[in-house]
């Protein structure tokens, strides 16, 4: 299964705003990206259990957590008009420019991108 970054963030939208009249396109951001952080946190935390406390990896919990942290790019992503396939290709052109033939450790210490 696929989907497109537009229409899940298109999609993604709908569930949005549930105190949408109560504040700006600056707040919107701002808890946008409060919720990203949070919910980076919960992920980071979940994988610290798993490697440093010995708990067995849930895949499907894990999976739900990146969901999470994928709703708060969307939404920060709206909060600026930018697509997020527009996001994802920038990215992608970013890290071929600093490895034209993939990763590689020496590039990565001695980058100039």
């Amino acid at each position: 299964m696929s989907i497109d970054f537009n229409k899940y963030q298109k999609d993604s939208s709908a569930t949005s705003g549930a105190f949408q009249d109560l504040y700006s396109d600056q707040a919107r951001l701002a808890i946008a990206g409060l919720g990203l952080a949070g919910e980076a946190g919960e992920v980071v935390d979940y994988l610290k259990k798993v490697v440093g406390h010995g708990h067995k990896l849930d895949r499907d919990k894990l999976v739900k957590e990146l969901g999470d942290v994928l709703w708060y790019v969307a939404e920060i992503c709206s909060a600026i008009n930018a697509d997020m396939s527009d996001v994802a290709q920038q990215n992608i052109d970013k890290l071929k420019a600093r490895y034209p033939d993939g990763f590689s450790s020496e590039r990565s210490i001695n980058r100039a991108v």
